[in-house]
């Protein structure tokens, strides 16, 4: 059964691993990775990557891309969303940590950006939900 938009956006804000897909050129299907990122109802979903990266290239070259997050239990559930590339800025201090503490528990969050200062330089890519796809198909285990 459908989601209604409350529950699309809801469910979307909950902290799950997104699968981003994004074109990736002729002759080949998208390019499609297991990715954190943020979002509020009603709001842009976002995503930090490196600004050299595959699916960063893909994205520029693309203007758009879109994620899809799922559940299993209690019921088996999902959302995709898709939509235009917005902007693309330079990942600040304050970005990198919401991101971090939005999956990782408070405790291990410093560790975390600490680490990820290897990583490198990274971008936040913005990108605006246009179109929709979301379903709860029930409990499968009551079958």
């Amino acid at each position: 059964m459908p989601l209604s938009q409350e529950e699309r956006q809801e469910f979307l804000a909950e902290p799950h691993i997104a699968a981003l897909a994004v074109a990736a050129g002729p002759d080949r299907g998208p390019l499609n990775v297991p990715i954190w990122y943020q979002y509020a109802p009603g709001a842009e979903a976002w995503v930090l990557t490196g600004p050299e990266s595959e699916k960063m290239r893909c994205i520029r070259k693309a203007g758009r891309f879109s994620l899809m997050v799922q559940r299993l239990e209690p019921t088996v559930r999902y959302v995709s969303v898709e939509g235009p590339v917005t902007r693309v800025t330079p990942m600040t201090d304050e970005l990198h940590r919401e991101m971090v503490a939005r999956y990782l528990p408070p405790d291990k969050v410093d560790a975390y950006l600490k680490a990820a200062e290897a990583y490198g330089e990274q971008v936040a890519v913005y990108m605006r939900p246009e179109r929709w796809l979301s379903a709860d198909l029930g409990d499968l285990t009551a079958l």
